[in-house]
C-alpha cells in the first residue's frame, strides 16, 4: 500500500532521538461511512489524551503520533479502519524502520489496532474501554503484547467480552493483560487522569519488556542489542 503525506496523521514534537514510536487510534461507530472529521468527538477526545500523555512518553524517548480515520465506522466484513492502521504504521516506520511501534487505541480505535498487531514493527497493542467482540480473531496478536483496560460502568462496550478477549489472546500472544478500571465509564472522561496515566504506564511496560530481547526478531524488525 503506498505510503504518503497526510493530515490524517498529527503528531506531537518528537524527542531528538525516539527508541519507540506509539499511534493514538480513536473510537468510531459499528456502522459509518460518513468521512471523519475535525468536528468528530472521538477524535477530540483522542486529541485530549494526545495532548495529555505525549509530554511524559516523549521524556521516555518515545515518538507520539495520532490517526484519525477515514470513516466513522467498522462496517462489518469491511472492517474500515483496519487497513488505516496499517497504512499510518507504514507510514511511521517510513520514517523510522527500526522502532517498535505501540498502538494505543480506545474503543472501536482498539479493535482496530488487536486486528492490525501483525503489521511489521508492530509490538504490542494498549486497548482502552475497547470493543472486543465475543467472536473477535486474536491471532494477529501472535507474539505481540497486549493490555486491555476497561471500566465497571461502561455501557457501551462490555467488560466481561474484553476480559474473555484477553483470556483467549493468552494462547497466542507474548503476553495479555487486563486492567481493571474500577467503576469508569466508556468515554475517559470522567477519571481522565487515570486512564491518560494508565495509556503512558501500560505503553511504556509494552516497551520495556521488548528492550529485554535486544538482538531478536519482534514484530518484523530485528531490535539493536
Amino acid at each position: 500500500m503506498p505510503v504518503e503525506p497526510s493530515d490524517r496523521i498529527v503528531t506531537a514534537p518528537a524527542p531528538a532521538r525516539p527508541r519507540a514510536q506509539v499511534l493514538l487510534l480513536h473510537g468510531g461507530a459499528q456502522h459509518g461511512q460518513v468521512p471523519v472529521d475535525g468536528r468528530s468527538l472521538a477524535v477530540h477526545r483522542t486529541r485530549a489524551m494526545l495532548r495529555a500523555v505525549a509530554p511524559r512518553l516523549t521524556d521516555a524517548g518515545v515518538a507520539v503520533s495520532m490517526l484519525r480515520f477515514t470513516v466513522k465506522g467498522w462496517n462489518g466484513t469491511r472492517a474500515s479502519p483496519v487497513d488505516d492502521v496499517r497504512w499510518a504504521v507504514a507510514a511511521l516506520r517510513a520514517e523510522h524502520p527500526d522502532l517498535p511501534v505501540v498502538l494505543l487505541g480506545h474503543s472501536m480505535g482498539a479493535r482496530a489496532s488487536a486486528w492490525a498487531a501483525d503489521a511489521p514493527g508492530v509490538v504490542g497493542v494498549v486497548g482502552l474501554a475497547p470493543w472486543f467482540p465475543k467472536d473477535d480473531p486474536v491471532g494477529a496478536l501472535a507474539g505481540k503484547h497486549l493490555v486491555a483496560a476497561h471500566g465497571g460502568r461502561d455501557r457501551i462496550t462490555s467488560p466481561r467480552h474484553t476480559r474473555r478477549f484477553v483470556e483467549r489472546a493468552t494462547d497466542v500472544a507474548a503476553s495479555a493483560r487486563y486492567v481493571e478500571m474500577g467503576s469508569l465509564g466508556h468515554y475517559m472522561l470522567r477519571g481522565a487522569g487515570h486512564w491518560n496515566d494508565v495509556a503512558v504506564t501500560e505503553t511504556l511496560d509494552i516497551l520495556d519488556r521488548v528492550r529485554g530481547h535486544e538482538g531478536t526478531d519482534v514484530g518484523g524488525i530485528t531490535l539493536p542489542e
